[in-house]
């Protein structure tokens, strides 16, 4: 493998952020000057690798800056290649400033003047090519705008994607295999440069309705946002809000009629959906944006022809039979003003013809159905009992979100820093058997219920809601934890930390009078654990499910296996075939199995409980997958992050939105099989505020991932990828999957603990680095959650006088 720098901001003390930053820079011959240096702090990612030729890839997110060329920094036929892949920039010189969109690539000669302005958050693919004297003469002999490479379509998409690849795989690349691809960039780049680029109106039609599939796909993650206009999902998408509205014009309907067509769309299916009969028109209406029933119900009528009532009195029949599987494959046309042209339409027909395509191709594909309600933050003094500062949120099919957090999800629960919550928590597992984990429990019953007519909690991951991917149900199973909440904390901002006291975890017994009052958990050794691609005996390819009884009371506590199976190809009610462990949730019918009882006889497994998914929501909009963790916390699996721990995550949004899942009896470090004991528990929470501006100084001041406490420990989390969603791109939930090493983990531990030491206990990096090695411990959170984990654990009994000085106040 070629060696591959990687840097990131939040893992360096503040005072040298910036000289690290320029480092990077230079290897590429670029000066950076910030337009924003408060965000730099958390928000800048690169990645590098140089060949043997000195040809230099940067795989580059930050936050807005300027770039200026170092010419003494590199040869005399070097040639900087730049692809933005997400943002928007100016390149200003002595010619007119040239503008760039996400998908233009851009040729310059780093002997010349000039200045690229990056306005937004970015993300680029950067190529220093050395030893490019003849594509260095078509650089030097053009205006900038003809060395500007509009990706849409022919040798310009190819570089394109060739880029995009690069981005991707840096990582992957072998040393030898570079000067091949440098060579073929190479090719491509000139071929590109050779052919007129040219302004006709099919390019630009192209452009545009990439754009306008963009802008519809955000729309759609926001729909239940009331507040959202053209000017807010512009800046969102880096455009003006006179191009967006350009663009539905195009189309022949307006953003604000697209918008409530769309909404209006969802609300059909609603309406339409026997699981939502429990709810008025009014909730559902409000469900979508909507914030004016009276006015929701005229447009309805208007748009569909019968009023709300009528509708879900007799919805069509069509409709009836896409919701049995909960996979919708049609949707209503998108009114416009347009109507279906001959075959003789002339060009601009054509042209208006597209827009309107690419609207109604949308509407068809991303219908989504979310089967709770959601519920807006309430005033605190409708949610705080008198007198009192504890709240109790039970797990149900209305308090829960399975396999995914998001920003715009509504808030179950409201309160103020230092308050408690204890909080219900649901295994995803508990289904494996249902008898002892399930049935007789109402909680856990109405957020399992699932029969042909009906499924309580219809999404389970962040997956199409049309499981159009592998029809495995909707969400896909990308995301499988059920998470209680979010809980809304009053003030927190974005800046802020919030702290979780875990003050206590207590378990949830079983309500089947066969087993009543007793504690049960499963494990599953599963295709995504670390073993499966290694076993000895036959069947090489199994899934193995062991069911555990745990004994909480027994001094010490411990688990017992109570039997085994091998996991059968299962239906689920709505007649999907499962074979393997493929969709949370699905009950396994006990007449297909064959139970092993009298496995682990011998074996007393010490039981530590705590919870594997803790989580703020995180900043990026639309739906993020439960599996990888990241800087908001998550699927961290620590077993750490137990009764008397303190878990301290970076805000991200407004209200911090708390969510908890993954309940676990027990777990080693690794969770190398796929799964820990997962069982059912209750947590008792106190969540406390920490305001940035009272954190000045402070390494929680400029905290940028999960930070975890307990009386005698520190733990940092490591991770592959600190941030994979900003660091990865627009794929970073299937990349993250591809791209994670232990390795990778191993160096991001090490860099949060240097930073930590030099930060809050001031050493010098010498000082750290020492350190490190001869006191502080590394191990091997998990191999199994997409973004693999590596801890450092730092003993408090190393710093002694800190410890007595920096008491917790509890």
């Amino acid at each position: 493998m070629t060696e591959l720098k990687r840097f990131s901001a939040n893992n360096v003390p503040e005072a040298l952020r910036q000289p690290v930053w320029n480092d990077i820079l230079t290897q590429i011959g670029l000066a950076s000057r910030s337009a924003a240096p408060a965000r730099r702090d958390s928000s800048d990612h690169a990645a590098l690798c140089a060949t043997a030729h000195n040809s230099v890839f940067v795989h580059m997110n930050a936050a807005p800056q300027s770039f200026t060329p170092l010419p003494a920094s590199h040869g005399r036929n070097s040639v900087l290649v730049v692809a933005l892949l997400s943002g928007s920039a100016h390149l200003l010189a002595s010619d007119h400033p040239l503008a760039l969109a996400p998908g233009d690539i851009i040729l310059l000669d780093p002997s010349q003047h000039w200045q690229l302005v990056l306005q937004t958050d970015f993300r680029a693919m950067l190529v220093r090519l050395e030893s490019a004297s003849f594509l260095l003469r078509l650089v030097r002999n053009s205006a900038l705008a003809d060395n500007r490479i509009s990706a849409s379509r022919g040798m310009g998409a190819v570089c394109l994607r060739l880029l995009e690849s690069l981005a991707e795989q840096l990582q992957h690349l072998d040393g030898a295999e570079l000067p091949a691809l440098e060579a073929t960039l190479g090719d491509l780049l000139v071929a590109s440069l050779s052919q007129p680029q040219g302004n006709g109106s099919d390019e630009t039609t192209d452009v545009q309705l990439a754009h306008l599939r963009r802008v519809c796909r955000t729309i759609d993650a926001r729909l239940e946002d009331p507040e959202l206009n053209i000017e807010q999902l512009a800046e969102q998408e880096g455009l003006s809000a006179r191009y967006v509205q350009k663009l539905f014009k195009n189309s022949g309907t307006t953003f604000s009629e697209y918008l409530k067509g769309r909404r209006i769309q969802h609300c059909c299916l609603d309406l339409a959906n026997p699981a939502l009969a429990q709810f008025s028109i009014a909730q559902l209406c409000f469900r979508w944006g909507f914030n004016d029933a009276a006015n929701f119900s005229r447009s309805f009528s208007q748009y569909v022809g019968m009023s709300p009532k009528a509708y879900r009195a007799a919805p069509p029949s069509d409709l009836q039979a896409q919701l049995q599987r909960g996979r919708p494959q049609t949707a209503p046309a998108v009114r416009s003003s347009v109507t279906a042209q001959q075959p003789a339409e002339d060009d601009l027909q054509k042209h208006r013809r597209s827009f309107l395509d690419v609207l109604d191709e949308h509407a068809r594909y991303a219908q989504s159905l979310r089967l709770a309600p959601k519920r807006h933050p309430l005033p605190a003094d409708e949610t705080r009992h008198a007198g009192s500062s504890q709240y109790y949120l039970p797990a149900s099919d209305k308090t829960v979100h399975w396999g995914y957090f998001s920003r715009d999800l509504k808030p179950a629960l409201s309160v103020r820093s230092g308050d408690i919550v204890t909080i219900e928590t649901l295994s995803q597992h508990a289904t494996d058997d249902c008898e002892r984990m399930v049935a007789g429990d109402p909680g856990a019953e109405s957020v399992f219920h699932w029969t042909r007519d009906k499924k309580n909690v219809d999404r389970r991951g962040a997956g199409p809601a049309d499981a159009s991917i592998f029809g495995r149900g909707c969400g896909e199973g990308f995301g499988v934890h059920i998470c209680t909440g979010p809980v809304y904390v009053h003030d927190a901002e974005p800046g802020d930390v919030l702290e979780v006291r875990i003050l206590d975890i207590l378990p949830r017994p079983s309500c089947h009078p066969a087993h009543e009052g007793r504690h049960f958990g499963s494990n599953a050794a599963a295709w995504w654990g670390f073993q499966y691609d290694d076993l000895l005996t036959e069947p090489r390819k199994r899934e193995v499910v062991t069911v555990y009884e745990v004994h909480q009371h027994t001094q010490p506590p411990h688990a017992k296996a109570v039997y085994s199976f091998r996991w059968t190809p299962q239906t689920d009610p709505f007649g999907v075939v499962h074979p393997t462990i493929d969709y949370p949730g699905v009950p396994v019918d006990h007449n297909t199995i064959d139970k092993q009882f009298g496995v682990l006889e011998k074996a007393r497994i010490p039981v530590r409980p705590h919870f594997g998914v803790m989580a703020v929501a995180p900043r990026e909009s639309g739906m993020v997958d439960s599996i990888p963790p990241s800087y908001f916390g998550g699927n961290m699996d620590n077993w750490r992050a137990g009764k008397g721990a303190r878990l301290f995550l970076p805000v991200s949004v407004a209200g911090a939105l708390f969510s908890v899942g993954d309940p676990h009896a027990s777990q080693g470090d690794s969770e190398l099989c796929g799964t820990a004991i997962e069982c059912s528990l209750t947590g008792v929470f106190q969540l406390v505020l920490h305001k940035q501006r009272d954190l000045a100084g402070k390494f929680l001041g400029s905290l940028s991932h999960p930070f975890l406490e307990t009386d005698n420990e520190w733990v940092l989390q490591g991770m592959s990828f600190a941030d994979y969603q900003s660091e990865l791109g627009p794929s970073a939930q299937t990349q993250v999957y591809k791209s994670s090493s232990l390795e990778a983990a191993m160096r991001d531990a090490f860099r949060k603990t240097r930073n930590y030491l030099m930060t809050e206990h001031r050493l010098t990096e010498d000082e750290a680095i020492s350190l490190i090695s001869v006191a502080v411990d590394f191990g091997i959170t998990q191999v199994v959650d997409g973004n693999l984990g590596v801890h450092a654990i730092i003993r408090k009994a190393v710093f002694p006088d800190y410890q007595r000085s920096h008491a917790p106040e509890r």
